[in-house]
């Protein structure tokens, strides 16, 4: 797309103005993806109090019918105890029925976290996960092109900190591992859509999905995926348009993947939601960097370096977005 066919870059550029017509977009091609093109007649959404879930239960909800959708839960040992909490909230603000998957036991079953476990000791010896909590985390200066280091960092009960870098073999494992957790949900998801002939309705937005931050076959795998095209900034628009709870709108976007909290930023975006959807839109439609820094208060090379950032994430994730070759 040519710059100069663009309206200039500012910072409302992503606020949705006709966001009943949007809404109502999504909710009729939910209502025909799943009801015609998948022929079923409900849907299945895994809520986690997460902003992202939250908003797919809300059109689903209006999309089908409250007695059309389920909201299913799916803690394990490591999940936070606010998650269902908000969850319950949610689904009782909806009218929508749900139910409790606990899955440590099928996650214990792959061995996720004693595989989890044992790598992050190779890097930290005197770790203990009866006691210890533990994430990953990235160290990155996004906006100086510098490609990314991961750390594992344990946090003992007296509060001491300890955090190494991870070599490869162990981040991998460790990455591998945590996994688990996604393809057990997502197994689960299908097995309550398979029973009541509904569609798994997927939670990821459109950063989730171009930065390929998403499980292959995990939350991934869904049937369909109506926020995806949704910048996170928009997801909360629609959230409030909604009435989703404000808690839940309040509350900091985690992973809820390892034991130790850790915010979606600090893991994988490396940048606040509002500066990335702007910045990301400014890339995707070639906005010049120059115009995008000076409103962003940033270099023409600190936009360049975020472009490239982008540009590279989106490449080595290609993967993950691939139908199997055949």
């Amino acid at each position: 797309m040519n710059s100069t066919t663009l309206k200039p870059f500012s910072k409302d550029i992503l606020h949705l103005e006709n966001i009943d017509g949007v809404c109502n977009a999504i909710i009729d091609k939910l209502k025909n993806d799943v009801r015609y093109s998948l022929q079923r007649r409900g849907g299945v959404v895994g809520i986690s109090g997460g902003i992202d879930s939250s908003v797919v239960l809300a059109l689903s909800a209006k999309a089908f019918g409250p007695d059309k959708v389920l909201g299913v839960m799916l803690p394990e040992q490591d999940s936070s105890d606010d998650s269902r909490m908000l969850a319950e909230k949610l689904a009782a603000k909806f009218g929508v029925q749900t139910l409790v998957e606990d899955i440590t036991g099928a996650l214990d079953g792959f061995g996720c976290y004693r595989r989890r476990d044992e790598a992050i000791a190779r890097v930290i010896t005197d770790f203990d996960p009866s006691k210890d909590k533990a994430k990953i985390e990235i160290k990155q200066d996004i906006d100086k092109n510098i490609p990314a280091i991961f750390s594992i960092t344990v946090i003992k009960p007296s509060g001491e900190v300890v955090s190494k870098l991870l070599p490869a073999k162990e981040y991998l494992q460790i990455v591998a591992a945590t996994n688990f957790k996604q393809r057990s949900r997502m197994s689960m998801l299908y097995y309550h859509g398979e029973r009541l002939h509904y569609a798994v309705i997927g939670t990821p937005n459109k950063h989730e999905v171009e930065q390929g931050f998403f499980v292959k076959h995990g939350d991934g795998g869904a049937d369909v995926m109506p926020i995806g095209h949704l910048y996170k900034t928009q997801v909360y628009q629609i959230a409030r348009h909604l009435g989703v709870p404000q808690e839940i709108i309040d509350r900091t976007p985690t992973t809820d993947t390892y034991t130790a909290e850790q915010t979606q930023e600090d893991f994988f975006y490396q940048m606040p939601f509002v500066s990335m959807d702007l910045i990301w839109y400014g890339w995707e439609n070639n906005y010049p960097a120059e115009e995008v820094g000076s409103v962003m208060g940033k270099t023409t090379k600190e936009i360049e370096n975020i472009y490239k950032s982008f540009e590279r994430k989106k490449k080595t994730t290609e993967y993950l977005r691939m139908r199997p070759i055949f």
